[in-house]
């Protein structure tokens, strides 16, 4: 049985060869059970456990739940990617779910992770069951906010410059949020220290590179209406990344589409909008 108690980093840390380079996941809950694959977004010092380790107690009551740290995140590998990032990173969670023998899933992706999910979709479709996408990238058309956005520009530029500041990591996550008291002091730090990080900093490197190296194909919005799976797109209202109008194109043209908005909410509705969040997604996965 799971229980919020052994729900820990260290307790549900696992690695597995996922085709080149090797993945690390945190997984509980019943193996026998439907499974839910977790992915994160991409700001500095990202990971699996960084975006979703609060909530996975809540989905391991239900399913089988694994939060993936993709490549060139968190402690997986930190590859150069051979293609655009979402289909190469989409490419390593097919070949984890192969390598750990896992037929299909659910799927949860967050920002980075939502152009992941959505790739995942288009090109392993036979892996996937349902579609949660929060905020995500590629999938996102801005029709009336400045592109690029408040947020994606902080995030720039954080990563940009060889030595950031902990202020700069605050005004960037700041943006991600709704409420500012969220991001506290010590949650500043630890994303600071994993994110400078000598690793943290090539896998950054390395990820953006892919997206200036092959930008058409990271725009996923062009292929969406080829996505059959239900598919529940949910946004923060005061969504300073991927603002709301993002959400309209996606929500037009992808046949099975549905659309949830998180009021007082900024990217981070896991978080934000923790219990409600939870519940709407569990239903969605279980019904």
């Amino acid at each position: 049985m799971t229980t919020h108690a052994n729900v820990t980093y260290e307790s549900t840390s696992k690695t597995a060869k996922a085709g080149e380079p090797t993945l690390h996941y945190n997984e509980a809950g019943d193996p026998a059970a439907p499974a839910v694959i977790m992915l994160h977004g991409g700001g500095p010092g990202a990971s699996g456990w960084s975006n979703f380790g609060r909530n996975l107690p809540a989905f391991a009551e239900h399913f089988r739940t694994l939060l993936v740290d993709m490549p060139c995140y968190g402690a997986s590998d930190k590859p150069e990617p051979t293609k655009d990032y979402f289909s190469f990173a989409a490419d390593a969670v097919a070949a984890l779910m192969d390598r750990i023998g896992l037929e299909k899933a659910h799927f949860v992706g967050n920002s980075l992770g939502g152009g992941t999910s959505t790739r995942m979709a288009l090109d392993h479709p036979e892996k996937v069951d349902k579609l949660l996408l929060m905020g995500p990238g590629g999938i996102s058309v801005n029709l009336f906010a400045p592109d690029p956005t408040e947020g994606v520009k902080k995030l720039f530029a954080f990563n940009r410059i060889a030595e950031p500041t902990r202020e700069m990591m605050r005004d960037f996550l700041t943006t991600l949020a709704y409420d500012p008291a969220i991001v506290t002091d010590e949650f500043v730090e630890e994303r600071f220290a994993r994110a400078t990080d000598p690793e943290a900093k090539l896998g950054n490197d390395r990820m953006a590179a892919a997206f200036a190296k092959w930008p058409a194909d990271t725009a996923l919005w062009r292929e969406a209406h080829r996505i059959t799976h239900p598919t529940l797109l949910t946004w923060g209202r005061e969504d300073r990344v991927n603002p709301i109008d993002g959400a309209l194109v996606a929500l037009k043209v992808i046949p099975d589409a549905r659309l949830h908005v998180f009021p007082h909410c900024g990217h981070w509705a896991q978080t934000e909008k923790f219990d409600e969040f939870n519940r709407l997604a569990l239903d969605f996965f279980r019904h």
